[in-house]
């Protein structure tokens, strides 16, 4: 697992050999302490080069090994080994170097990269740290503030900035290896001290003190009660007040923490459950692996509003030729301008040119004609989108797929108008469309295995964590946030206030509560879907009393904030009060409170005292509730689907795992008993009667979440 040979006659160059990422296997680590020894032992031997194979240095840690007993070398004395011996060892870095391979490299004295090389130390992502001395290394060879950056937030940077920041030696556009073995030989002889990288004095600014105090409170507010990015904090804080072996101690402390918690695992499954979604299975047959998607060239997005505009700016993002489509000249002007705005505020942000070349505005239907994927983004309407959907199949070629953005409506009924329904499926993207990563791609009952594969591959050439789903009202995800938005309503009319619910929900670790997140999105968003639905307005049953609706408990409550106007952020009223139309920084707003009380007085409702369980409890265990029927009905393939879809999409923090995950870890039958206790409370809220299959897994004594697919009852699967 880990090549040697000896070039140039004197030195040693060590390959690592683990495909496809080189990852530090317990193999891999043997091979690394072994021929290391070899070279420091070799008389011959002048100076190392350790690199990867195909093209990729390391990409960390093998993480299927973390639920595994220890075995093999460990990396700490491994990488001390290196560093500690006579002979210059340079890493020629090509591809990746992250997590333990960027620590493998910090424990050489030299490092060349590839200008297309990435390298960062992303453990803080899976719940984890630097702990093979990353955190101790690395604020010692670039200073305090950059290492803090790094480390707490994972991200990895390019060749070019991790030379700026002096990561890396030299970068070329050459070959890295044959650099770096080049270089090794030109500084053999030269003292070794300076370069090994735990013997420095970390470089601090002279007020260290503030600067860690202003840090930790960032990352505390940026962490919503994950563990980890503290963790990172203090280990660096290490770097900077304790002499090294002292502060490679306090590492190990803080990652044996950190390895056994709940939060590691659950970050760790979604690092696997993320890969997992991407591998798909219809109950015909079809699969991932044996349907191929069609190439697709051009794209045309039709409608150019909020959501049109994200998706058009996310395509040419990704170097793909588009057709933007609006009904009339001021609109498309409108959305020229906007979208042409954004591509330009990107391209500065990261230091490039614009691909405006790839965009082409038109109102002329008849310029479809050549595309290969059309994308619906017209207003949330039935009525309008079959419209467009009847003018899509005449004008685009027959084979052109008709792709929807719809966030919940029937994309049977839209594939019903067109003469080629197999070639209709829904790809439903999440404001802002050129951010957000979920992609809910929509299996309609007549879409082919080839339209469901090329929705998929389209996502993820985007950059998206592509999920399919079912075709049902609200698919998955809007499905889910149904019952968790009631319970909040129920909870305001039983004495809650929003500033009660969205705390508990804050705390819990979403980075909005569901209050703030509704005057985000616009409360009269909400509003229209109801009217639509006869929940409220002139279509509503007059037989039916203000707060029941269909023979259920209803809250009027939202539609009652919109008819005093109040919208959210977008008029400055909404649940809160906001300093401004557009306006960011929520504020209590008294006269919601007293509407409340005098709402609670009409309505004969005496308040009580709410607390934040109970707030948690029926919020998220409703909405989990959704996600097992969900299963059951063969809307969602897995727990694995429903919780990628939450922590990408709706802001479930990912120190959870995602609602599924979260239900296993809290216990099942935990999960049932609440939920059956706010049944008999609450009989009149379908959404609180437990789930069959959640009764079915607490029967069967709460197996594993991998296990959960073998429980599922699904005659009418919509996959």
């Amino acid at each position: 697992m880990a090549r040697y040979e000896q070039v140039q006659g004197t030195v040693a160059l060590i390959t690592l050999t683990n495909p496809p990422v080189n990852a530090l296997s317990a193999a891999v680590r043997r091979g690394i302490t072994e021929t290391v020894t070899r070279a420091l032992r070799d008389p011959e031997v002048k100076s190392v080069v350790i690199c990867g194979e195909n093209g990729v240095f390391c990409g960390g840690a093998d993480i299927r090994e973390f639920a595994k007993p220890m075995s093999g070398p460990p990396l700490v004395p491994m990488i001390a080994a290196i560093e500690e011996g006579e002979k210059p060892v340079v890493a020629a870095i090509e591809g990746a170097a992250f997590g333990g391979g960027l620590e493998l490299a910090l424990g050489c004295h030299y490092r060349i990269a590839h200008s297309k090389a990435r390298v960062g130390l992303p453990e803080v992502t899976l719940g984890l740290l630097p702990a093979a001395g990353g955190t101790q290394r690395l604020p010692r060879l670039i200073g305090l503030a950059p290492a803090l950056d790094l480390i707490t937030t994972g991200r990895h940077v390019t060749a070019q900035e991790a030379l700026k920041l002096g990561i890396v030696d030299q970068v070329t556009d050459q070959s890295a290896l044959d650099l770096a073995i080049q270089f090794a030989q030109q500084v053999v002889g030269q003292p070794l001290l300076p370069r090994k990288l735990s013997t420095r004095q970390t470089p601090c600014p002279p007020d260290v003190d503030a600067l860690l105090k202003e840090t930790m409170a960032r990352v505390k507010q940026r962490a919503h009660g994950a563990m980890a990015p503290i963790a990172c904090v203090q280990a660096v804080r290490a770097a900077a007040t304790l002499p090294y072996e002292a502060g490679m101690q306090k590492e190990q402390e803080l990652m044996a923490t950190l390895f056994h918690s709940s939060q590691a695992r659950a970050m760790q499954y979604c690092f696997f459950a993320q890969r997992a979604v991407g591998r798909w299975s219809l109950s015909s047959g079809a699969h991932s692996g044996n349907s191929k998607p069609r190439p697709v060239s051009k794209v045309a997005v039709i409608g150019l509003g909020t959501m049109g505009r994200g998706i058009t700016v996310a395509l040419v993002k990704a170097g793909m030729s588009v057709l933007a489509v609006e009904t009339n000249m001021k609109q498309l002007e409108i959305g020229k301008q906007m979208v042409s705005a954004m591509l330009k505020h990107d391209a500065q942000k990261r230091n490039a040119t614009p691909r405006l070349d790839l965009l082409h505005f038109t109102i002329d239907l008849l310029e479809l004609k050549n595309t290969d994927l059309i994308i619906e983004a017209v207003f949330e309407d039935m009525t309008l989108k079959k419209q467009v959907f009847k003018e899509l199949s005449s004008v685009c070629k027959a084979d052109a797929f008709l792709c929807t953005n719809t966030s919940g409506l029937d994309v049977d009924e839209l594939a019903a108008v067109t003469k080629r329904p197999d070639l209709v499926v829904g790809m439903h993207f999440f404001a802002p469309a050129h951010v957000m990563k979920l992609l809910e791609v929509v299996h309609g009952s007549r879409s082919s295995p080839e339209a469901v594969a090329t929705a998929m591959h389209l996502g993820k050439r985007l950059g998206k964590v592509s999920v399919l789903v079912g075709n049902c009202p609200g698919f998955v995800g809007n499905r889910m946030l149904k019952p968790y938005l009631e319970q909040a309503n129920f909870l305001l009319e039983e004495g809650a206030t929003p500033e009660l619910v969205d705390g508990a929900l804050e705390e819990f670790g979403f980075p909005m509560g569901v209050f703030k997140m509704s005057d985000l999105s616009g409360l009269d968003v909400g509003w229209r879907i109801r009217k639509e639905a006869g929940l409220t307005g002139p279509n509503v049953d007059p037989r039916d009393p203000p707060r029941r609706r269909q023979g259920r408990r209803y809250s009027p409550l939202p539609d009652l904030v919109c008819e005093q106007g109040r919208l959210g952020q977008k008029n400055g009223r909404g649940w809160y009060l906001y300093d401004k139309p557009g306006g960011r920084v929520a504020t209590q707003d008294p006269s919601i409170h007293k509407f409340l009380e005098e709402y609670r007085i009409k309505h004969g409702i005496s308040p009580r005292q709410i607390d934040r369980q109970e707030v948690v409890e029926r919020c998220l265990f409703a909405l989990i509730n959704e996600g097992f029927c969900s299963l059951d009905d063969g809307i969602a393939a897995g727990p694995e689907d429903i919780d990628m879809i939450y922590v990408f999409g709706y802001g479930w923090p990912r120190h959870r795992g995602g609602p599924m995950f979260y239900a296993g870890m809290v216990g099942l039958p935990r999960v049932l008993t609440r939920l059956e206790h706010y049944w008999q409370a609450h009989p009149d809220v379908p959404h609180l009667e437990p789930s069959p299959l959640l009764r079915r897994l607490v029967a069967s004594g709460s197996p594993p979440i991998d296990k959960w697919r073998d429980f599922l009852q699904r005659p009418h699967s919509q996959l």
